[in-house]
């Protein structure tokens, strides 16, 4: 009997040790906890902007109490109470993706419900971040918020809200109403337009959960002193689904054409048609640039497109060629748009255009796009 209780002890162990997981963690399973916990460093990897491909990250509280009003950048909204309607349609098709599961902190019970109901529909990668929202604030993360939040922010004025997309090229064509435009190239340039106060609440907003403009602006204000900053990490898309269009510019559209190159209605973009044509048919006829950061690019880019991430182009100017068209390109229009910007705004006779879609890359040159 002696035996078989020491080893009934060391089994129980050792389920322990292998069903409950907690890296680096301090803190003690609670009852009902779903078994597979993870910690701040499991998440942060995963919750970064541009959004990862191989990750959904599940906010499982009430929406419009909580997750609105502040979540982890990149996360999508199903609470806990609605899961059985919403996992149909919201959780990836793919039941081996990486699953991410969190809410309020250690006492909140809601993600482990959704993790368990998710491990029932055949997930098999499930984690959950017990120590959730609270914690990812107190690691001195920026929290995001929904279209809700922001309209409340703009109708009571309690907060400046900052459109960090080229001014020109997205900003005149449609922002926030209310919103000041601070493209985040121009940063630097204009420190002066933010509030005097340190403490004055900033929500910066740019082109959806594949653009990093507004949390790289985002850290530049921190690093001025503000205290109180928040993403809209939906940004303007998210607003125009929610309200409609938003204040708008008044820029005449004129078709024009270059050469070979169709384009568009400001004469400043490439149109998707004959980008396409030109990288099938004539690919050197034209330089490419991708402007994205050197960890996007180096996942996978367009064929034979050079990397000059968008921060990089006014320094290096002079090295830009002038023998051939040359045509930016990122993920969302947003940098690729800046970067015509700052070299029409430095050398004004150059031959540029930037192609304004979305394009999602898969590597070894393969990518969909898609007109925005």
């Amino acid at each position: 009997m002696k035996t078989t209780f020491k080893f009934s002890a060391l089994a129980a162990t050792l389920m322990v040790a292998v069903f409950v997981i907690y890296p680096t963690s301090t803190f003690a399973a609670e009852p009902g906890w779903y078994p597979k916990v993870v910690d701040y460093n499991f998440v942060e990897p995963y919750a970064v902007i541009p959004t990862r491909d191989d990750v959904v990250i599940i906010d499982s509280r009430p929406m419009k109490r909580r997750f609105a009003n502040g979540h982890i950048p990149g996360a999508i909204s199903i609470p806990d109470s609605q899961f059985n309607k919403m996992a149909a349609t919201a959780l990836p098709k793919d039941k081996s993706m990486v699953l991410i599961f969190y809410c309020g902190g250690e006492k909140c019970m809601l993600s482990h419900k959704s993790a368990f109901k998710a491990e029932k529909l055949g997930y098999t990668n499930i984690q959950v971040y017990a120590a959730g929202y609270p914690e990812w604030k107190a690691k001195g993360r920026f929290g995001s918020v929904s279209a809700s939040y922001v309209k409340k922010v703009i109708d009571t004025q309690k907060a400046t809200v900052v459109d960090v997309r080229p001014m020109k090229r997205r900003y005149a064509k449609g922002h926030v109403p209310g919103a000041i435009s601070m493209p985040t190239s121009q940063f630097d340039k204009m420190v002066d337009v933010l509030p005097a106060d340190k403490k004055s609440p900033l929500l910066f907003y740019c082109g959806g959960m594949k653009c990093p403009l507004s949390p790289k602006s985002a850290l530049k204000a921190k690093a001025l002193g503000y205290t109180n900053i928040m993403l809209f990490q939906g940004g303007y898309p998210e607003w125009k689904m929610a309200y409609g269009e938003g204040a708008m510019g008044n820029e005449p559209f004129e078709m024009a054409k270059a050469g070979a190159i169709e384009a568009g209605p400001d004469g400043d973009t490439i149109t998707v048609a004959s980008f396409n044509a030109i990288l099938k048919d004539k690919p050197d006829s034209v330089h490419f640039y991708d402007v994205r950061d050197a960890t996007e690019y180096a996942k996978g880019s367009i064929p034979g497109a050079v990397n000059l991430p968008v921060e990089d182009i006014e320094a290096k100017m002079d090295t830009l060629p002038t023998d051939k068209p040359i045509v930016f390109v990122c993920s969302t229009g947003a940098r690729s748009g800046e970067a015509y910007d700052i070299v029409k705004m430095l050398k004004e006779d150059m031959k540029v255009y930037f192609l304004d879609a979305t394009i999602t890359y898969h590597g070894e040159g393969k990518y969909d796009l898609a007109q925005n």
